[in-house]
This record gives structure tokens, sequence and C-alpha cells, in this order.
């Protein structure tokens, strides 16, 4: 028998017996991906040894016995970088590690005690672990394949504001003046997507999320591609769609429509049917706290971005028949990251607003009958909680050090429990400081409730 035909049925038998797990770690850039995954495998790693996971029940009992990274499923697809990121966290200065830049996986064998013994059962179990690392700006593209070309590009224009649009201008200079039922020429076209592009780029920096088409922020083997030289065209008032149907494909809107359609039918879906159906089990990371700091437009479009984003995953409960042929998510976590760089009061008030932030999402979630547990969490904790007192008062403050080196001592401010009112943005309210690690020591990285994640995405799977 073939060795990938023999490893597939070796997996189709483990996902039968429900010793197989497939968990997406997903969020939108600068969610912390990359943390999240470097202080997931070294939790596990560590675990029964230095690593404090109190809240993951097989930890706390004593029956988890550590794991163990081992050869991956998919050898297409490049191995997560844990000791590289692992490394940067031991420099001196220790420095955070380099974000996603592309897909990336890794296997773990989890070993445990059942909780209870069972005829027949061994001593030790193991679960497999397969996790998976997407670039967040890629996720983004799924909602597109709900768009032609032509609403596409009025929805980009309609839903960019002042803030973001004014990174667009040169952009937008030159498409305007463009006619959709005019000759395309290649070179200006390509001209324009790259003005476009780097618009985007732009936008991303400053702290926009809802950015399509995500390959023109990490665009990969693709760079440079023609299937990466379209944009939205401003020049369509006045036009219907059955006008623009019948354009040539040698024609500007005929030219930038066959190369949306492309990416569509090419890079797009292809990237959802290869990887996203395969999930059994998801987290989402969030940066709330940098939105909330970046102002009111950048809050709402983190917003917009986040409800597009969910209605992309195909959630549903896991008969034994769907885990093994038509795997669904059965379990979501929605974690608002970074909540060292809060005070330990504030973070019930994070979770509240990561709430109130995907209140819909999360109706339609429960409506659906899907488990799904919101939280916040530090995947490397860099800030130790600390109090200060003056004049009798005393206030909650956070001792670390700023990424230039030099040692502080903040209070950021108080995070709003519900969607922020103008008041709020009048006096921003809220003073995000980013922070450098803390210098490595023995043993698991520091952290704020990962075990809870843990817990919640693979405890039943360990009892």
């Amino acid at each position: 028998m073939p060795q990938d035909l023999t490893r597939d049925l070796m997996d189709l038998i483990e996902r039968g017996r429900d010793r197989q797990l497939r968990l997406a770690v997903t969020g939108l850039s600068r969610a912390g991906k990359t943390a999240f995954l470097t202080s997931l495998v070294d939790q596990l790693r560590h675990a029964g040894l230095e690593a404090r996971l109190d809240l993951l029940g097989a930890s706390r009992e004593g029956r988890l016995l550590g794991a163990q990274r081992v050869a991956q499923q998919d050898l297409g697809v490049p191995r997560f970088p844990f000791d590289q990121a692992r490394a940067s966290l031991e420099q001196d200065p220790p420095c955070w590690p380099e974000p996603t830049r592309g897909i990336s996986e890794l296997r773990l064998k989890i070993r445990y005690h059942p909780s209870r013994q069972v005829w027949l059962r061994p001593e030790t179990v193991e679960l497999t672990l397969d996790l998976f690392d997407y670039p967040g700006e890629w996720l983004l593209d799924l909602p597109l394949l709900d768009h032609d070309y032509f609403s596409w590009s009025q929805a980009q224009l309609d839903e960019a504001g002042p803030a973001r649009r004014a990174m667009l201008t040169a952009w937008e200079q030159q498409a305007s003046a463009l006619v959709p039922d005019d000759e395309a020429d290649e070179a200006q076209l390509a001209g324009i997507s790259e003005l476009y592009a780097h618009g985007l780029r732009q936008a991303r920096e400053a702290g926009f999320s809802n950015l399509q088409p995500g390959r023109f922020l990490l665009p990969g083997d693709l760079k440079d591609a023609p299937v990466l030289q379209f944009f939205p065209l401003p020049g369509l008032a006045g036009w219907s769609r059955e006008q623009l149907a019948t354009l040539s494909e040698s024609t500007v809107y005929g030219s930038l429509a066959r190369r949306f359609s492309y990416y569509q039918n090419h890079v797009v879906r292809p990237f959802y049917r290869e990887h996203f159906r395969r999930f059994d089990r998801q987290i989402v990371l969030v940066d709330v706290l940098g939105a909330l700091n970046a102002g009111p437009e950048r809050f709402e479009d983190l917003s917009l971005a986040l409800a597009r984003l969910m209605q992309s995953f195909n959630y549903g409960q896991r008969s034994l028949f769907s885990r093994l042929f038509t795997p669904r998510i059965d379990r979501l976590a929605i974690a608002a990251t970074k909540a060292d760089h809060v005070t330990p009061d504030q973070h019930a008030r994070l979770v509240g607003l990561l709430e109130a932030l995907l209140a819909e999402p999360l109706k339609n979630l429960k409506y659906a009958n899907i488990p799904v547990k919101a939280m916040s969490l530090a995947s490397i904790r860099a800030t130790e909680a600390r109090e200060v007192s003056h004049q009798g008062n005393t206030t909650p403050v956070l001792k670390g050090t700023s990424m230039d080196g030099e040692p502080l001592l903040t209070f950021p401010g108080e995070v709003p429990t519900r969607l922020p009112s103008a008041d709020f943005w009048e006096r921003q309210g809220f003073d995000f400081t980013a922070f450098r690690p803390q210098p490595a020591a023995p043993g698991a990285l520091p952290h704020i409730r990962m075990d809870a994640a843990l817990e919640w995405l693979l405890g039943d799977k360990l009892s």
C-alpha cells in the first residue's frame, strides 16, 4: 500500500476513535497568532513539570504527561517555526517572534492518563493535535466569494471611511480617470494596482483590519502575477451591471473583472476548500486593545472585519460520520489577546467589550447550538501587576519594559464594557502601551489564562 495512502488511512482510523483533533488558530493582523501557538506548544511540552496549567483539568489532576512534536501530515506545508520563535524570546534583550508570513502547521502527540479506567483501555492514551496557522490578511478574502467584481468594487468604495480613503488618494486619482469600456493598458493597470496595494499596506500599518484583497498585503508566490493586478473601479456611476457584462475582456472593466474572477476561483476557493473546511475546532484571536487605542474608525473597521470573518467558517455539531468524512468546527473560542497590557481588574471588562463587539455573530452561533466561549488571555505575559499608593489611595498599575528598553510603571486606563460611545472617543480614555517580553526564565513561558483556553479547546478530549 502506498505510504501516503497508509498515512491517510491511519489518520482516518484515529479520527474515528476520537484521538485526533485539528485546531485552527486564526485572527487578524497583530492579534498574536504566532505568540499564541508558541506558548501553546511550550505549555504542553512542559506539562507535568514547570507549566502552570491549573485550569486544565487533565493537568490539575496530574493526568497530563506532556507532549512531543512529531512529523506533520502534509509535507507540502511549512512547519510552524516554534524553535525560532522560542529562541527570539531567549535573546538578550528578548524580542517578540516574527509574525506569520504564510501557512504553517505543526503536529503534537499529547500523552495522558484517562480519567477513569475502562476494560481494554490502555493506561496511557495519546491525542494527536494538528495545529494550523494562517496569515490574518488572507482570512478576509473568504467573504470576497460572496461578490462579483461589480458588487465588490461598490462595497470597497462605500465602506472606506475618511481616514482610510486618505491613504488611497494617489490610487483613486488615477483609477477615477479610467473609463470602463476603454481598451485596457496592461502596464497602466499594473501601476494603478500597485498604488492600491500600497494604500492597503499603509492602512494596515495605521491599524485598519477589513482590507481586501489579502494577498496584496502578503502576496507570497503570487508577487507580480497579473492575478494580483486588479482593484475597485470608481467610475461605474451611470453603468448598469447588464451593460458592463457585455464589455469584452480587452476593456478596462472586462480585464479587471476577469482577474477578479480568476483570483476568486484559483486563489481564494482552493485555499478555503483545502484548508478551512478541514478544521475541527477553532480559536479566533482579536486585538481589541489595539483597535480601542487606534480610534473610532479603526474600531468600527475591526467590528466589520470580524463579523465577515465569522461567516466564513463551517460550524456544526459533529456526528461520527461527520467526524470521519465532513469535519466541521464543533467548538469555538474567541479570545481578546494581550490581557497583560491592562491591569487584572480590567480583564472582565475586556471580555465584555469583546462580546459586545461580536454580539451578532455570537447570537447566530448560540442559535445554531455551537459551543462558543469568549475569554481574555495573554499568550506570553510581558508585565506584572503592581499597586501604587498616593495620599491613602491605592491604584493598580502594570510594571514592564517598553519596546525601547525603558522600565515602565503605568495604568493604561479603563476598558469600556460596551461599545464605546462618542464621549469615550472624545476623551480617548485609553492609552495602549506596547511592552517587550520578559527575559526568559527556566520552564514554561509565563501566561495569563492559556490553561483556560486549553481546557475549552482540548479538555474534553483529555478525559
